[in-house]
């Protein structure tokens, strides 16, 4: 499984509509790649590194897919569309990222790192 992830710098523009990418950007984004988006996740920065600091990223998105073959080959077709909603919610450029997720250590049910 990826992790294809698209960050949004909190220094790289003036304007980011959550509710937008919330409620309209996303949901196209798994529509448009069917099966190949197994599910996402959003974030919304809050804070920096040292307390009181502003977060580095505006939001961000994390899209998981069963492979970046299968990832490329749904967003293809439809990424000149996807492109052009971008500017319905920012004026920041993202940064996007893709990674193979492994496997990590979880927590036990008591809630402790095992």
């Amino acid at each position: 499984m990826i992790k294809m992830s698209v960050y949004y710098p909190a220094d790289g523009g003036s304007k980011f509509d959550h509710d937008y990418y919330r409620t309209r950007h996303m949901p196209l984004i798994q529509e448009r790649l069917g099966d190949a988006c197994l599910r996402y996740e959003i974030d919304k920065g809050l804070a920096g590194r040292e307390p009181g600091s502003a977060p580095e990223f505006v939001a961000a998105c994390h899209v998981y897919s069963p492979s970046l073959a299968t990832f490329q080959e749904a967003f293809g077709p439809h990424r000149a569309e996807i492109a052009a909603d971008v500017a319905k919610y920012t004026d920041i450029a993202p940064s996007c990222r893709s990674a193979k997720s492994l496997k990590g250590r979880g927590f036990g049910a008591s809630g402790v790192a095992r």
